[in-house]
């Protein structure tokens, strides 16, 4: 596998999939061999892990990476393309459009190679305009080109490819743990959160997520509830800025940076309302996980949202920051139907997506 940018990690929804997928894999029998970049942490430095040669059974190399913004997916890409070439495998998984890229490289060496798309990432702010964006929707046409097969994780990227390139491709969605719900006690010592006390966002600061239209929408909700904001820039720096900006004047807006361990976990398990404003997105991980913990949430109504939560979560119209205000007041004024809605949140998620399930389909493509 390659496309993510390391495992163990969470930096992105991609190397969440990435683990989930080969650590049952290996527990299956098989033998698995994950290509992680180099460099740093996409939220900085401070969060860079020790490098491993092996995690849960799974076979982790580094590959040379240039660290610079829009090379590092470009030139560790080329480098994991290029090792499994040449190395011993029955199938290259490609995660993501950029690393898509390189599918003729092993396809040059008869390999089997497979391509999941995440989301049409030329579609993201940051790759909107020069070479990254021309790169990456290189890679999406390189994919339909070159790749045995292509898994989706939507229905509307199904479609996409349907209608654009006449190509079919395989759905399969993502999957979620049932986890342990913690108490608050960190979250409370370092950021003075009880449970039901805030609203939670969490997720990479980027503008696609929404959450310009989420600080603006707060600002006038009458509550004494708090709006924490979880997560690190992605090459957004200032992005960052201007939110932190946006939200200057109010004291009950937090910003976290990044999270991960512990925190995550009390941060999920305690929230009153998690929401996810996107106007973008691939199959949003972190909403699935949301829900897991018995979230209720609040979602702009894109397909890759209403498509996970159906008729079990509050949802807004994209972009229209009066119709965010709209929900976040009613979801603050009734709390009977929030309760509600949590009741009903583990249960379905849990039911209907499944890592296990997941695992067994793609090795089934696999075979194919």
């Amino acid at each position: 596998m390659f496309g993510q940018k390391r495992i163990p990690s969470r930096e992105g929804g991609v190397e969440i999939v990435v683990e989930e997928l080969c650590t049952r894999m290996v527990a299956q029998g098989h033998n698995v061999t994950c290509y992680n970049r180099g460099g740093h942490h996409v939220s900085g430095s401070e969060y860079d892990s020790k490098r491993l040669k092996e995690y849960k059974g799974i076979k982790l190399k580094t590959v040379p990476t240039i660290e610079k913004k829009g090379l590092a997916a470009v030139s560790s890409s080329f480098f994991a393309a290029l090792c499994c070439a040449f190395g011993k495998y029955d199938v290259v998984h490609i995660h993501a459009e950029g690393p898509a890229f390189f599918t003729w490289l092993p396809k040059l060496f008869s390999k089997k190679v497979i391509v999941t798309i995440h989301g049409l990432d030329w579609q993201r702010e940051k790759w909107k305009s020069g070479f990254g964006a021309k790169f990456i929707h290189h890679g999406e046409k390189n994919a339909v080109k070159y790749a045995d097969e292509i898994v989706v994780l939507s229905k509307g990227v199904q479609d996409y490819f349907k209608k654009e390139y006449g190509r079919e491709t395989v759905f399969i969605p993502n999957g979620v743990n049932r986890p342990k719900i913690q108490e608050a006690e960190l979250i409370t010592k370092k950021y003075s959160l009880e449970k039901d006390s805030y609203i939670l966002f969490l997720g990479r600061l980027v503008p696609e997520k929404g959450i310009r239209y989420l600080v603006e929408a707060f600002k006038n909700v009458k509550t004494d509830k708090k709006l924490v904001i979880a997560g690190g820039s992605s090459d957004t720096d200032s992005f960052m800025n201007e939110l932190k900006d946006l939200a200057k004047d109010d004291d009950r807006i937090i910003f976290t940076g990044f999270v991960q361990g512990q925190i995550l976990k009390e941060l999920y398990s305690n929230a009153y309302v998690y929401t996810l404003p996107s106007d973008l997105e691939g199959m949003p991980l972190s909403l699935l996980e949301a829900m897991s913990y018995g979230n209720c949430c609040l979602v702009s109504n894109i397909p890759e949202c209403t498509e996970v939560v159906e008729d079990k979560a509050l949802v807004f119209k994209k972009s229209d920051v009066n119709d965010l205000l709209t929900k976040i007041q009613k979801a603050c004024d009734c709390p009977e139907m929030i309760m509600k809605m949590k009741e009903q949140a583990t249960d379905f998620i849990c039911r209907k997506y499944n890592w296990e399930l997941v695992t067994d389909e793609t090795m089934n493509l696999y075979r194919r």
